[in-house]
């Protein structure tokens, strides 16, 4: 709730998990409407390519192979994989999003990390934000948003909640007259 998506050593273990809901319902309803997905270099090293194990849910294996479907874009200055089918951007954020986004298509998922998302703001090329919002207050670690050069208003589209008190919330952006 205070705004962290990480613990101070990229800690994970705070999120909250509602053991009535299959992962893979909530991965599946996020990857309906999207082609392509945006990552940070460390989000990308960590989930990019990760696959669950045989222990998984068909659900969330079926979840899983959908997202390796999607063309997956990775934002680094440092690091190249070879025979990674992701496409690598090194450099000239602005131009080569905007060239992304004038392709036909359905909606990219911006997935992560803190650093990307603050430069895509700051570049005023997000459109849409669907954050969940664990009813937890981690105190310090790694924030969602750094570096913010201006206000972004927001209007509400949508609030789902879970019985763990996970809350889904989307917020469409007010673009700015730059």
């Amino acid at each position: 709730m205070d705004g962290y998506i990480a613990g101070p050593k990229g800690e994970m273990d705070w999120l909250v998990r509602d053991e009535s809901v299959d992962f893979g319902d909530i991965l599946m309803d996020i990857l309906e409407d999207i082609d392509a997905i945006f990552y940070g270099r460390i989000s990308y090293e960590l989930w990019g390519e990760y696959c669950p194990g045989p222990e998984a849910s068909p659900k969330l294996q079926e979840a899983y192979k959908l997202l390796h479907s999607k063309k997956k874009y990775v934002f680094s200055k440092t690091i190249t994989i070879p025979g990674s089918d992701a496409i690598f951007i090194h450099s000239d954020i602005k131009a080569t999003v905007s060239d992304i986004l004038r392709q036909p298509g359905k909606n990219i998922w911006l997935y992560g990390g803190g650093k990307i998302v603050s430069e895509l703001i700051n570049l005023d090329l997000v459109d849409n934000y669907r954050l969940a919002v664990h009813p937890v207050i981690i105190g310090k670690g790694i924030p969602l948003f750094t570096g913010i050069e201006r206000r972004s208003q927001l209007q509400l589209n949508k609030v789902q909640h879970s019985p763990a008190g996970v809350m889904m919330v989307n917020y469409n952006a007010r673009k700015s007259n730059q």
